[in-house]
């Protein structure tokens, strides 16, 4: 058996982000039709676009590596993917529900930020340059999008959970929370 190189390591991590970008072509569709908010439907539905761009991105990465432009089976997005979908089959409010989806929306972003990322550095090492450019766009993306769905859960879809009533807390006593000393790290407990 041939010891891996990092060209090696380079295409099976696109090859994995390939599978997992076809994956979310499918569940994006799913996932706007369990959206109450417009703003939630409206990012599922964008993420179609986005996906197809970047599936489109990965196949002329594939050309220029000259590797064929096949996919590796993604468990991580099957199991965020199937998380969403476990999360949604619960019994929520319609705000509950937008608040979770557009959760687990985010967890499929870090997902993706973390493998563009990852194939943008090994591209650079390599001297892939003209490949780390192309996957930088994805990665972009991704993070802006990242930033859009933190944005708009500050903004309005938590609230609008926390005001459904169904939360044991008021916002007062949420953010009084938040004042208590926390533990410090490696388990030592705070002063």
């Amino acid at each position: 058996m041939a010891k891996k190189t990092l060209r090696d390591l380079l295409i099976e991590e696109l090859r994995d982000l390939y599978h997992a970008d076809k994956q979310l072509l499918k569940a994006f569709p799913r996932l706007a039709k369990e959206a109450s908010a417009a703003e939630v439907r409206k990012l599922c539905e964008e993420g179609v676009d986005y996906t197809n761009e970047r599936i489109k991105r990965l196949e002329e990465v594939f050309a220029k590596l000259d590797t064929p432009a096949r996919a590796k089976r993604c468990q991580a997005m099957e199991g965020l993917v199937e998380e969403a979908k476990e999360m949604l089959a619960e019994d929520l409010t319609d705000a509950l529900r937008d608040a979770t989806l557009l959760a687990n929306m985010q967890k499929i972003a870090h997902y993706g930020i973390a493998g563009y990322g990852t194939v943008c550095s090994y591209a650079k090492a390599i001297g892939e340059n003209e490949v780390a450019e192309i996957v930088a766009k994805s990665l972009r993306e991704k993070k802006e999008a990242d930033r859009e769905m933190t944005e708009l859960a500050e903004r309005q879809i938590n609230a609008r959970a926390l005001a459904t009533g169904e939360d044991e807390h008021t916002p007062r006593e949420l953010a009084t929370a938040g004042d208590k000393p926390r533990a410090r790290r490696r388990g030592k407990s705070a002063r």
